[in-house]
């Protein structure tokens, strides 16, 4: 859980990014920003507004933490907040040294520092960083005498983060609690805020493992549990409905109450764990058989238990519970193959 609403803007600089690879240049601030109350209100709603979901990550580094130049300069900033001004610059300069990709836009930069903020029941500091690269066109309205006068011009939209990142000053030895945004999403070019000039990773936490076992099952349903191996359509929806529910309605997951509740077969059990294994090892991924289920990691993948049954171009048969209410068989007259369904009522 996260909670901005008694935040408070202690110190806000300002830098403009170019692209180095098209020649951009780096302008680096001469002074800190003073905002008025107002202003704050704004920016506030401008750097908080996109951070919905406790999704965490946390600084990482080939050799190691200290090697991570954010996480040290985060390190020194929270350690003495008049730091912040000269951080800000090297920040700058480490970021337009990342930006060589050709479809990386110019933006302006924003290093900021926050005092009372929550992140789950703790109240702690947080540095923002954050870039602004799209501008939206809007229009300028006023009154002259009795007339009304129009313009245009270009600007920010504070209710859309293009990038930013907030790192909660908590848990230091891990790499701090770091929240992130990238609209980018997985363009050629959004690994450069994430992994090339933040280098996160993502908390090995409950969204972490919940994620992941989703995942494991949506797989395990598509390439193993399928009709090359026997499998009609049917029972894989009911697989992934049985899946679904499960993570729905429990608090935390325990995989043999997992095994005897949704996959029971025992044959079935072993081949998912086979897969489970296979998956873990190739994308090195740390699976736990006991964790919390997180309800953010769930709401996010309601889109990946898909409960239709397409027939043709004809029909579409929604399953959404008992497997044992429609059957399937085969029409040796018309060469057709055919459901049976079974309901009490028709609404």
């Amino acid at each position: 859980m996260m909670y901005f609403a008694d935040a408070e803007l202690i110190k806000l600089v300002a830098h403009k990014i170019g692209n180095k690879h098209e020649g951009g240049e780096l302008l680096i601030a001469n002074n800190t920003l003073e905002p008025d109350e107002d202003l704050q209100e704004l920016l506030k709603t401008y750097f908080f507004s996109s951070f919905k979901d406790p999704i965490y990550y946390q600084f990482t580094a080939e050799d190691g933490l200290e090697a991570n130049v954010v996480y040290k300069l985060a390190e020194s900033i929270f350690e003495q907040n008049e730091n912040l001004f000269d951080a800000s610059k090297e920040i700058a300069s480490h970021l337009f040294d990342q930006s060589y990709h050709p479809n990386i836009k110019e933006g302006e930069l924003y290093i900021a520092l926050f005092s009372n903020c929550v992140v789950d029941d703790e109240v702690v500091e947080a540095i923002g960083i954050f870039k602004s690269e799209n501008k939206t066109p809007f229009l300028k309205v006023w009154s002259k005498g009795s007339d009304i006068e129009l313009a245009h011009d270009t600007g920010i939209n504070i209710n859309k983060l293009d990038k930013g990142c907030l790192i909660f000053n908590t848990e230091k030895d891990l790499g701090y609690k770091i929240c992130m945004i990238d609209i980018a999403g997985k363009s050629k070019e959004a690994g450069y805020w994430k992994d090339d000039f933040l280098q996160l990773q993502m908390r090995k936490d409950d969204f972490y493992q919940t994620q992941n076992y989703i995942q494991i099952c949506k797989g395990f349903v598509k390439n193993v549990f399928n009709e090359k191996n026997g499998i009609e359509k049917a029972d894989q929806i009911d697989m992934l409905n049985k899946s679904a529910a499960y993570f729905n309605g429990n608090e935390d997951f325990d995989i043999q109450h997992f095994e005897e509740s949704v996959i029971e077969n025992d044959e079935v059990i072993a081949a998912f764990n086979e897969y489970k294994t296979r998956v873990a090892e190739e994308n090195d991924l740390e699976i736990k058989n006991q964790f919390g289920i997180s309800p953010t990691a769930v709401k996010k993948s309601r889109a990946q238990f898909k409960s239709v049954l397409k027939l043709d171009k004809n029909f579409h048969i929604y399953i959404h519970g008992d497997r044992t209410r429609i059957v399937k068989g085969f029409d040796q007259s018309t060469g057709l193959h055919y459901y049976q369904i079974y309901y009490e009522q028709e609404n």
